[in-house]
């Protein structure tokens, strides 16, 4: 099963009407384990906000915004529960920092930011899985 696929099956029953068969490629591919399934769950709540999402459609704007929060809340749950502190603070600001590019109308720095934040959140993981310290900082801003 695909992780958009885990990501459908996960969210809120109520989404299920609108997921479709086959979700499209999954972004963040080579990101392991949970932080793959949440990098997968917020990005497709950003895109039922400001996007083409990848695994639901036919919703209208005001369904695709509270899908978008939805999966946003699902993808920072699950860190939380994970206890996984340093993802949740990338993901709080790349959501709020996104929100506010596409606001003031920079696409460009807001898929900028996707990119950054994925990055961030690989090399976090690398320096835990090699037994170092992980910290953040807390902006992801271009």
């Amino acid at each position: 099963m695909s992780r958009l696929a885990e990501v459908v099956a996960a969210a809120d029953p109520a989404l299920a009407p609108y997921a479709v068969s086959e979700p499209g490629a999954e972004r963040f591919a080579d990101l392991d384990g949970m932080r793959g399934f949440v990098l997968e769950a917020v990005y497709e709540g950003y895109l039922l906000h400001y996007g083409e999402p990848r695994a639901f459609a036919g919703m209208d704007a005001d369904m695709r915004l509270l899908a978008g929060d939805a999966l946003y809340a699902l993808g920072l749950a699950r860190l939380a529960e994970s206890g996984d502190l340093d993802a949740v603070a990338i993901l709080s600001d790349l959501i709020s920092d996104s929100a506010q590019a596409q606001a003031e109308g920079r696409k460009a720095d807001a898929e900028a930011l996707w990119e950054a934040s994925s990055d961030r959140l690989r090399l976090v993981q690398g320096a835990r899985g090699a037994g170092g310290a992980a910290t953040s900082s807390r902006s992801c801003a271009p």
